[in-house]
């Protein structure tokens, strides 16, 4: 069974300015979800799942929709305020969506196979899908064994503003011992710093492992996500703008010895779009690969001409 990548598309992208998941970036007016998926789709990938919401729905499939045709069977998510609420009521002031937890549970009903997760404004690298399809294909899978791609902290920052990562902590087999979400996260006179909650100040070495959301996982995640969701709605009920991420849900499941996560170390240049000019970067960056000869100049032409389907 071929694994489904999950596309986390539905942030609003306030901090961008505007809708950064369909904004060109290549030379025939490629989006960043493209190489993503180009990389998925070479390495084994069958199935895609957007997670979107329902205002941009039409611009979103006009954009990408008929780029996918006859080439990987697709299908759509939406993250809604009230999705997977199960009869609790929202706050009556909160205005947007519950969380990258709350994203990927949103897809329970379209995903029954093992199936990554990844960012839509995120390049990730072909090497880390390739690494990703083979951990979700092994033989001896199981329903508690996930994975996360782990990519090195200076390499994942932006110039333009700060950025929240998960900081991974791993025993000497690598595999997960906790992950823990720090905001606020930028460069600072030469050295890596965020704030905590309290606003006090604290430096890291930038070599720390980090969570880009390239995340692994077996279909009872939805499960572990809906209990955790449950259990966050009754604790945050009066508070309109918590989030659940993903990190926290996997870091309670780790401790409690519910799952097992192995992070796959992965170097492959990382770059992603979170401030409006990070997509200049983002550009230069393909046309580098470009000219080294990883992408053709016409992505989608070349799978069209030689066909993706195993």
């Amino acid at each position: 069974m071929k694994p489904t990548l999950l596309i986390l598309a539905a942030g609003l992208g306030a901090r961008y300015g505007g809708l950064k998941q369909i904004d060109p970036i290549g030379p025939n007016g490629e989006i960043l979800i493209d190489y993503a998926i180009y990389d998925a789709v070479k390495a084994g990938f069958g199935k895609l799942v957007f997670v979107i919401q329902h205002w941009f729905e039409s611009a979103f499939k006009e954009k990408i929709g008929d780029k996918f045709s006859g080439i990987v069977e697709t299908a759509y998510a939406y993250q809604e305020l009230d999705a997977c609420l199960d009869g609790f009521e929202p706050p009556n002031d909160r205005g947007k969506p519950w969380g990258t937890g709350h994203a990927v549970l949103v897809a329970r009903d379209v995903i029954h196979e093992p199936f990554a997760v990844i960012n839509a404004d995120d390049y990730y690298g072909p090497h880390s899908f390739e690494t990703m399809a083979r951990f979700l294909s092994r033989k001896d899978a199981s329903h508690n064994k996930y994975a996360v791609a782990g990519y090195t902290l200076k390499d994942t920052l932006s110039e333009y503003g700060t950025v929240c990562r998960g900081v991974c902590r791993c025993d000497e087999d690598m595999f997960l011992k906790d992950i823990v979400e720090r905001k606020g996260v930028e460069r600072a006179s030469g050295r890596v710093r965020y704030c905590d909650d309290n606003g006090t100040e604290h430096f890291l070495t930038g070599d720390e492992i980090v969570s880009m959301n390239l995340w692994g996982f077996q279909p009872s995640i939805f499960n572990y996500l809906q209990s955790h969701f449950e259990r966050f709605l009754r604790e945050q009920e009066n508070k309109n703008s918590v989030e659940l991420f993903i990190p926290t849900v996997i870091d309670a499941l780790i401790e409690g010895g519910e799952v097992t996560v192995q992070v796959l170390r992965c170097d492959d240049p990382w770059f992603g779009i979170t401030y409006r000019r990070d997509a200049t970067i983002a550009a230069r960056c393909i046309r580098k690969l470009i000219a080294g000869g990883l992408y053709p100049e016409n992505l989608w032409e070349r799978l069209r001409k030689t066909g993706t389907r195993r």
